[in-house]
């Protein structure tokens, strides 16, 4: 299978066989997990409800490769290198890790509900740099590997009220993303940060918008998105990369509608 955006690079293009997805027992996890298994790779997976993730495991069995799953809350980070050792010794290694485990809770600041918003930060920025810290220190030490970051087009600029911690853990774990692509440039470790527009999971259930893909068109084209290994991709591309980039320069008023 090519990938487009690597095979154009240095190295050529290979097949991610071995790979890990955190928050994988619903929502965006869940839809990868099962589009992966379809394409018979072999799977890690990580949640916090493992009666989820091995009802699931069971679902895939029939079409991946191999599934092994593990429970982990991605906020107790002493415990996700344990996680990732662990998933990575039942597949015989790890070619790609998904760090996706996310959560979508917030209130506007100042207002008393600053649990949610500190919850939020410790589970999308300080739990996936512990993900990232765990899968860079096997890439590095295997010299090859795929790490992806699931941000949001919420990164692309800052959002107010209720989405505002939400939006700036979000470029929080984005920015690590560049900064890591920055350093291994040129080397077998390759970095993608991929940044959903609304996909209909549950992190995105009453939001109403025009804007919404429904779960599998929004899954399948996250997994188009990852396989290429970009460095960066807006998912899906329409209408979300030319509205990335008008996010940067329009007016604050117009920009807080669109997200």
């Amino acid at each position: 299978m090519a990938l487009g955006d690597r095979g154009a690079g240095r190295f050529p293009p290979v097949t991610r066989e071995k790979i890990i997805i955190t928050g994988a027992s619903s929502g965006l996890g869940e839809g990868m997990a099962r589009e992966f298994a379809a394409r018979g790779r072999s799977l890690g997976l990580a949640a916090r409800r493992l009666d989820k993730l091995e009802d699931l495991a069971a679902d895939l069995s029939a079409q991946a490769k191999a599934v092994a799953v593990t429970r982990l809350d991605v906020t107790d980070t002493d415990d996700v290198t344990r996680a990732f050792a662990e998933l990575s010794a039942e597949l015989g290694g790890v070619d790609r890790v998904i760090v996706n485990a996310g959560l979508g809770k917030g209130a506007p600041i100042g207002t008393g509900n600053a649990a949610a918003n500190i919850e939020t930060v410790q589970t999308n920025l300080v739990g996936a740099l512990a993900q990232i810290e765990a899968a860079m220190a096997i890439f590095r030490a295997q010299g090859y590997g795929h790490l992806v970051l699931i941000s949001s087009i919420s990164a692309v600029r800052g959002l107010p009220k209720a989405q505002a911690a939400y939006s700036a853990s979000k470029a929080g774990l984005s920015t690590l993303g560049q900064g890591l692509q920055a350093e291994l440039a040129g080397t077998p470790i390759v970095v993608t940060v991929i940044l959903p527009g609304y996909i209909e999971t549950d992190i995105n259930r009453g939001v109403k918008t025009k804007l919404m893909t429904d779960t599998r068109s929004g899954v399948a084209a996250l997994v188009k998105a990852i396989e290429r290994e970009p460095r960066r991709a807006e998912v899906p591309a329409w209408p979300w990369k030319p509205l990335a980039a008008a996010l940067r320069f329009l007016p604050e008023a117009v920009s807080a509608k669109l997200v």
